[in-house]
């Protein structure tokens, strides 16, 4: 992630382009959707490559994300989809190939459509995640790590961390097991970074480095994802949320001299590699 600002809704749409029946379909799979800023990178992707394409945004139920899915396989020209909370877990049981570390990590959130409606997914969060914070001059190599959450996002973030050289990995939920879970895979892949699951925060100020990977802060009134009080100046603390730009955590470590960076930059350092493996751009 790195250290813009970050752009206000109406000033980050491209030039709508033109839509018409050789228009390709893309789209992206939440509940809630109004928070998204894919659509308005995408298109700022697709408008820098002269890609006939447009991808909107689909407010989908978990109770009803098979059926869409099974709909999209059969629409000739749809080319794939971003998939975000809560359905990264999920669509890794929908789709017919899993490819990179998808598996490993457990979740999925970009899908490529094949022309014979075969869907075949990746997970992307963990690198954009990463890359953005080596571009804002933050390395995770070294650090001693706490992230809130065990879902889609923040499995492949905990790997994506451990991969980077992090020196420690406290991984915090409010399932206790969940994060234990995910702890045992991470330390079996990278096991030079000493990595635990908990239920508890614990010493909150003894970290380098804080992240929120839950959609705590999503909406408003939100409990906050971890204490507050003992964060200090010299912790670095970290969003995946990207809308609100400044969650509560963020204006909470910001007040207490810590360094803060936004969500936003996240899906910047990856928009490009999701393109990609929709097939949107070479």
């Amino acid at each position: 992630m790195d250290t813009e600002t970050l752009i206000a809704p109406t000033e980050a749409r491209a030039p709508m382009t033109e839509i018409t029946g050789h228009t390709r379909l893309y789209g992206i799979l939440a509940d809630p959707v109004a928070q998204v800023k894919t659509p308005q990178v995408m298109a700022e992707v697709f408008a820098r490559h002269g890609v006939d394409g447009v991808l909107v945004p689909m407010q989908v139920a978990p109770d009803g994300l098979r059926q869409v899915v099974d709909g999209l396989r059969r629409m000739k020209n749809f080319g794939g989809f971003i998939a975000t909370m809560p359905h990264k877990p999920a669509m890794l049981g929908l789709c017919d190939v899993i490819e990179g570390d998808g598996a490993r990590i457990g979740a999925v959130n970009c899908v490529r459509r094949e022309d014979d409606g075969r869907m075949v997914g990746a997970m992307l969060d963990g690198i954009g995640f990463v890359t953005g914070l080596r571009q804002a001059g933050i390395d995770p190599s070294g650090r001693r790590i706490l992230l809130a959450g065990a879902g889609g996002a923040a499995s492949a973030i905990a790997f994506a961390l451990a991969e980077a050289g992090a020196e420690a990995l406290t991984i915090l939920n409010r399932t206790a097991e969940k994060a234990e879970d995910l702890a045992a895979r991470v330390a079996a892949a990278y096991p030079s970074c000493a990595t635990r699951g908990t239920g508890t925060a614990g010493d909150v100020g003894s970290y380098n480095l804080i992240a929120n990977a839950t959609s705590a802060g999503l909406r408003a009134g939100d409990p906050l994802p971890l204490p507050v009080e003992a964060l200090h100046a010299g912790q670095v603390v970290a969003e995946a949320i990207m809308e609100p730009a400044e969650t509560r955590l963020l204006a909470e470590a910001r007040a207490r001299g810590a360094t803060v960076h936004p969500g936003l930059p996240m899906l910047r350092c990856q928009i490009e590699l999701m393109a990609r493996h929709m097939g949107a751009i070479a």
